[in-house]
């Protein structure tokens, strides 16, 4: 079926889509892993027009797309943050204000971001001053969205996400973590799964944090908690994306669970098929 002259346009269109799937007979959309799969707003209309929207809800999905939300969520729940500023900031004097209180270096990163963009980091007040009209310019072309904060940057860290699965019923589990560390531009370029800068009981403990984090916003579906962890093995909370991400065929290989699959039984109303006891891991 058509979804317009322009299908990125068309893809990108909530409304365009809910009409199709209504016109169809269509009852559940899975957003995939980009174009609308964060935007709150398709998973509102997926509910109003009876269509079961596969992923989280657009309460959660607003919560944890809020960078500053999504910390001050972390905190109420005991995860470690990076220390940072609590609220957007208000222009470039209250950024520099932040920033030495926080000690640099910083990261002056987009409230709405994503995908390594509308991130700096800055060393000094002078480069923080520079990068702040450049990072504003660039987060409102690219989400729509000119809020910013700073958060304390980690030298050298080593980048894990733990992919989560979390049902209706109050059941979450995790699926081990990915490592991302090797990155270009804040892009990510390499996943390995299972992470080989993790022992065993860092492992278990950034899948329990992650746990936690899903549990304490009543997440449901498939969901990634990211975090940083530093030299001291220190882990510390950064984001969550509310949605499948591309390399969950990287999780799939080494569990043998298919993610999507599970997704569509959690959207259905069922329960987890896997306890976390059940989880192992296979290969690298």
């Amino acid at each position: 079926y058509s979804v317009g002259p322009d299908p990125v346009a068309g893809y990108l269109n909530a409304h365009r889509i809910v009409n199709l799937a209504v016109e169809t007979g269509c009852t559940a959309i899975h957003p995939g892993y980009g174009f609308l799969s964060e935007n709150p707003q398709l998973a509102e209309i997926c509910a109003k027009r009876r269509i079961r929207f596969i992923g989280p809800s657009a309460k959660v999905m607003r919560r944890m797309g809020d960078k500053t939300e999504a910390r001050r969520a972390m905190i109420e729940a005991g995860v470690p943050v990076l220390p940072g500023t609590q609220d957007n900031l208000q222009d470039a004097d209250d950024a520099a204000q932040q920033a030495e209180a926080i000690g640099y270096p910083v990261m002056l990163k987009a409230t709405s971001g994503g995908g390594g963009r509308g991130i700096r980091r800055c060393g000094s007040e002078d480069e923080l001053r520079r990068s702040y009209d450049r990072v504003i310019s660039e987060v409102t072309k690219a989400f729509g969205n000119a809020d910013v904060f700073l958060e304390k940057c980690i030298l050298n860290p080593v980048h894990i996400e733990v992919q989560v699965l979390g049902d209706s019923h109050g059941n979450v589990i995790h699926l081990f973590e990915r490592d991302c560390s090797i990155q270009r531009r804040n892009q990510k370029l390499i996943e390995i799964a299972p992470s080989p800068q993790l022992s065993a009981d860092q492992r278990q403990f950034v899948g329990e944090l992650a746990v936690r984090a899903a549990k304490a916003v009543g997440y449901e579906n498939a969901g990634t908690v990211e975090f940083l962890m530093d030299a001291e093995g220190n882990f510390y909370f950064m984001e969550m994306n509310t949605r499948l991400q591309v390399e969950h065929t990287v999780t799939e290989q080494i569990t043998g669970i298919d993610i999507v699959k599970e997704q569509i039984s959690v959207a259905a109303g069922e329960p987890l098929h896997y306890r976390q006891e059940d989880i192992n891991t296979h290969g690298m």
